[in-house]
């Protein structure tokens, strides 16, 4: 089994990288396979809602960034961890953006498998990144990894992260609960709904 891991900082090594260095470590102690993805520091861009995607479903129009390359890679994976350091109380607007344009495009290789989100911080912001980051993880039937706090970890310089003790530690944590639920359901996906989709809207 293989567990997707984005690391959604533009700094490659930074404390974002430390955070999701653990829990791969910790993942290839219990057998399971896992790869780190950057997203880079060039321009990503946003979904502009053409719904070109869904007359070709797989990728999205805009093929001159990473979001193709990182969302095929979740053809082959069991499951999503995502990483983002935390901007103005948000997650990095780059991750968001692959997000939001992976999901919507190739929904189908996401849709049931466990998901993950991890927030790294100096000081604030950290809960309302983490929640933003898990709510697509819940509208597309991912099952949402816990751990034994919010999957947080703090630092401000290159390198502080590591200091963190227990935020490591819930990195571990984060990594043996992932393992744990991909052995129990052998890698299959939730089934999520089998009913057809009864979207609807408030105006009346």
């Amino acid at each position: 089994m293989r567990v997707l891991i984005i690391n959604g900082s533009p700094r490659q090594k930074g404390n974002t990288s430390i955070a999701l260095a653990e829990i791969a470590k910790q993942l290839e102690k219990l057998g399971i396979e896992s790869e780190i993805v950057w997203i880079g520091n060039k321009p990503v861009r946003g979904c502009i809602a053409c719904n070109t995607c869904k007359d070709n479903p797989g990728a999205c129009v805009f093929d001159d960034d990473v979001c193709n390359g990182i969302s095929a890679k979740m053809n082959s994976s069991d499951a999503l961890i995502v990483g983002s350091p935390v901007y103005w109380g948000q997650p990095n607007g780059a991750v968001l953006s692959i997000i939001q344009r992976a999901f919507y495009s190739n929904g189908a290789a996401f849709r049931g498998k466990p998901a993950a989100a991890v927030a790294v911080c100096r000081r604030g912001g950290a809960t309302a990144t983490f929640e933003t980051l898990n709510m697509p993880f819940q509208m597309m039937s991912m099952p949402v990894v816990t751990s034994q706090y919010w999957n947080i970890v703090y630092g401000r310089e290159p390198g502080q992260a590591a200091l963190d003790r227990e935020g490591l530690q819930t990195m571990r944590t984060l990594a043996n609960n992932m393992a744990a639920l991909l052995r129990a359901t052998g890698g299959k996906p939730m089934p999520g709904s089998d009913e057809p989709w009864d979207g609807m809207h408030f105006i009346r």
